[in-house]
């Protein structure tokens, strides 16, 4: 099997139904063998511009590249393109080798070349033994190395995957995350995902491209995504997150400082950013997570005291809801392992974070 990767671009990509706007403006670049996800919340826009990819949608303006050939004129089955559905998509009469099959035959590849295909497809989703079942005996996760086989049988330029994780339960989606990113190292191929999942696309990608109402918010590396956001959406789509605004006081030395009530907190400035005015609105982000306990002789750059209004456990960790005088309500996580503390309701709490665990970020445009 081939494991060369192609590159895709999409330029201004537009998706109008009437007088609906279902993608604005899209711009991307795809690296040979990346795995890019879609994210967005439904009705983004993430699956029309899937569609599109795959040439069962056609933009109303904007251009589709492949290694930098314009193919958005080409129907979707000159494109080599393989499909992963969010229903798989198997056909129930069809034994998995017969599935898997399929698109060779459709191509009219002779028995010999068909049969070796399709055993190698089979070997690298480890489904070798099950070729003689139909999909009616197979678990959902064997269902989905079927259909992951057969997408990738014939040698497609792209892999393209629809939710393909999302009729899964929990844990079990937790395990084809892994196996489907392995996969993607074996075959070197450039996959396109699409999920709403923000946990699945934190953990399956190299590059994740937020969409929120046909647009393009933000795009590049979960980690930097998740750290780094932009605007209040993507902090609050990607993860949860405390939203903190107020007044700027001073700004110096690569901080600044802001005032809520009676309360003054000081936010690091970002790499690259520029000072804000003294006077206008400043909005911070901060995670849960990054909010620590102390006790009554530490200390921290930002430091607020408040009471538990409830908690809840979590497994690896509670989540705590801390009423405070100027800040209103803050989400804190906090480890169960050797927990500081044991969560009670009325529990009196002093919070402290470092002047980088926050981040500013914009409100978002209307």
């Amino acid at each position: 099997m081939s494991t060369a990767g192609h590159a895709l671009g999409l330029r201004g990509i537009t998706r109008r139904y009437g007088n609906f706007t279902a993608v604005e403006d899209v711009s991307l670049s795809v690296g040979s063998g990346e795995f890019l996800t879609l994210l967005g919340p439904s009705g983004s826009g993430k699956t029309t511009i899937l569609m599109c990819i795959a040439g069962f949608v056609a933009p109303s303006e904007g251009a589709i590249l492949l290694d930098g050939r314009d193919i958005t004129g080409l129907p979707p089955e000159r494109r080599n393109f393989g499909m992963v559905f969010q229903g798989y998509a198997l056909f129930p009469h069809m034994t998995v080798a017969e599935n898997v099959a399929f698109p060779l035959r459709v191509r009219k590849l002779g028995a010999a070349e068909r049969e070796a295909k399709v055993r190698a497809a089979l070997d690298l989703v480890q489904l070798t033994r099950f070729a003689d079942r139909r999909p009616a005996q197979l678990s959902g996760g064997q269902q989905q190395r079927v259909a992951l086989a057969r997408a990738l049988v014939f040698d497609p330029s792209l892999l393209l995957l629809d939710e393909p994780l999302s009729a899964l339960d929990k844990k079990l989606r937790a395990e084809l995350q892994e196996e489907l990113k392995a996969l993607h190292r074996r075959v070197g191929r450039t996959f396109v995902n699409v999920t709403h999942d923000q946990e699945e696309a934190l953990s399956l990608s190299d590059r994740v491209a937020i969409l929120n109402h046909g647009r393009l918010v933000q795009e590049g590396p979960p980690a930097a995504l998740y750290e780094r956001p932009r605007t209040r959406f993507v902090a609050d789509f990607l993860g949860k997150s405390n939203f903190l605004q107020g007044t700027v006081r001073q700004a110096a030395q690569g901080r600044f400082s802001i005032t809520i009530g009676n309360t003054q907190l000081v936010q690091a400035l970002p790499a690259g950013a520029a000072e804000p005015a003294v006077g206008a609105l400043a909005l911070l982000s901060l995670r849960p997570e990054k909010i620590g306990l102390l006790d009554d002789t530490a200390s921290a750059d930002n430091v607020v005291k408040g009471r538990i209004v409830t908690w809840s456990y979590a497994g690896a960790g509670y989540t705590v809801t801390v009423h405070t005088a100027d800040l209103g309500s803050l989400q804190v996580t906090l480890p169960t392992w050797r927990a500081p503390i044991a969560p009670a309701e009325g529990l009196p709490l002093r919070l402290g974070w470092s002047a980088d665990a926050s981040v500013p970020v914009e409100e978002d445009a209307a």
